[in-house]
């Protein structure tokens, strides 16, 4: 895999509970890039984001992610393939009862990190790089929705991945803190990562525009970001996003909505 690929898939199968989500699945990402990934609830999109970071295994073509054959790759090196990858949750999934310095010191403590200069100096880099210096001994109660939402990706970053895998970060955030995080992402993009975003929000592509992928009737598909547009798309005043008619959806599709 040439140097400036990190994810490189080739003709591979993607099943949820031996259920065939996306078929015949081709994609390179190179360093730098920011990819979104689109497509109906069911349509595979989380499911393609676990195949990356070994949720779900990989049982035919060829798979590299970050220097790692998936399709070779020993159960003990999952842990090493994760450290090269960071995620970040719609949800936050933040540990309620520590504050945000102990969020991120539990990711490092799990991951290795001892020496205690280092650590030190990792989460004050991290959490420069968020905004958040200010914010280290704040309980995750005591923070906006975006503010959590920074702390996700401080986490993300900690042990310096080559890729960000994002499954709709901006889902329960209003559109100007959306705008923040979506710069922010961008930002982490130039420094020669990866990122790829899962999202529903087609204003955000608008806004911010990149290389858009789209899950579809079992495939991958390479689009424009413009052709978006020609998509059914319902408009949501409430949260002011617009969503795809999923009228259309198969039962596959319907029967668990994390894929």
């Amino acid at each position: 895999m040439p140097l400036d690929t990190l994810i490189n898939l080739n003709k591979i199968s993607v099943y949820q509970k031996s259920i065939l989500i996306l078929a015949n699945v081709s994609l390179k990402i190179q360093k730098s890039e920011f990819v979104y990934l689109i497509g109906r609830t069911g349509s595979g999109k989380s499911s393609l984001l676990k195949i990356l970071y070994a949720d779900i295994p990989v049982v035919d073509g060829s798979a590299e992610v970050a220097g790692f054959d998936l399709r070779q790759m020993k159960n003990k090196q999952i842990p090493y393939l994760r450290r090269k990858i960071g995620i970040v949750f719609q949800d936050f999934q933040l540990l309620v009862d520590r504050s945000v310095k102990e969020n991120l010191l539990f990711v490092m403590h799990a991951t290795g990190w001892k020496d205690k200069n280092k650590i030190n100096d990792r989460l004050e880099d991290v959490l420069q790089k968020v905004g958040l210096t200010t914010k280290a001994h704040k309980m995750p109660h005591q923070l906006s929705g975006g503010e959590q939402q920074r702390v996700v990706i401080a986490r993300a970053l900690i042990n310096d991945p080559e890729i960000i895998l994002a499954d709709e970060p901006t889902g329960n955030l209003d559109p100007e803190t959306s705008n923040g995080i979506m710069k922010l992402l961008f930002d982490i993009s130039k420094t020669g990562r990866a990122v790829i975003m899962a999202t529903h929000d087609y204003t955000l592509i608008e806004r911010f525009p990149s290389r858009v992928i789209k899950c579809e009737n079992g495939n991958l598909i390479e689009e424009c970001p413009n052709s978006v547009d020609d998509e059914k798309i319902e408009y949501n005043p409430e949260v002011d996003t617009f969503n795809l008619d999923t009228n259309a959806a198969s039962e596959a599709e319907n029967k668990d909505e994390t894929l």
